[in-house]
């Protein structure tokens, strides 16, 4: 199976997530939110095609602390291959952050991820001072916490 990717960050990031975290941003987005801090990602026809099999094997490789976020783009544009994704990493603490409602996330998936962000970006309710959001109205969830 191929999943559309942007692009990998490896360098670490420590506002995906807690932790210092590996990001993965899909390609592909249909909402466009005004303000939105990676448009690149917004075409669901640029980026690379990439064989999650080979992707798992180099996150393997190159996520050295098994931290990942998937972001994007919308990850949940590609459910299937998302869904291969977090199966072969079951090893991982991976958030997945997506503009979706939580019940919009397939549970097949949720029970693969240690945390969800949820909620689209609205710049009128933007914030710099909730953990892992960009704005007020999305959660970011620890699922190992429960949720409603």
């Amino acid at each position: 199976m191929k999943i559309r990717l942007n692009s990998v960050d490896y360098r670490g990031s420590v506002v995906d997530g807690p932790g210092i975290r590996t990001v993965l941003f899909v390609q592909g987005c249909e909402a466009r939110c005004d303000g939105c801090h990676n448009p690149s990602t917004w075409s669901a026809h640029a980026g690379t095609s990439i064989d999650t099999g080979d992707l798992i094997e180099e996150l393997r490789r190159r996520a050295l602390n098994r931290k990942l976020t998937i972001s994007g783009g919308e990850p949940l544009l590609q459910p299937e291959a998302v869904l291969e994704l977090v199966r072969g990493l079951q090893d991982f603490d991976i958030a997945l952050y997506t503009g979706f409602d939580l019940e919009s996330v397939p549970k097949d998936i949720i029970g693969h991820l240690r945390y969800v962000k949820v909620g689209r970006y609205v710049q009128e309710k933007r914030s710099t001072v909730i953990p892992y959001v960009g704005s007020s109205n999305q959660k970011f969830i620890d699922l190992r916490e429960g949720y409603d």
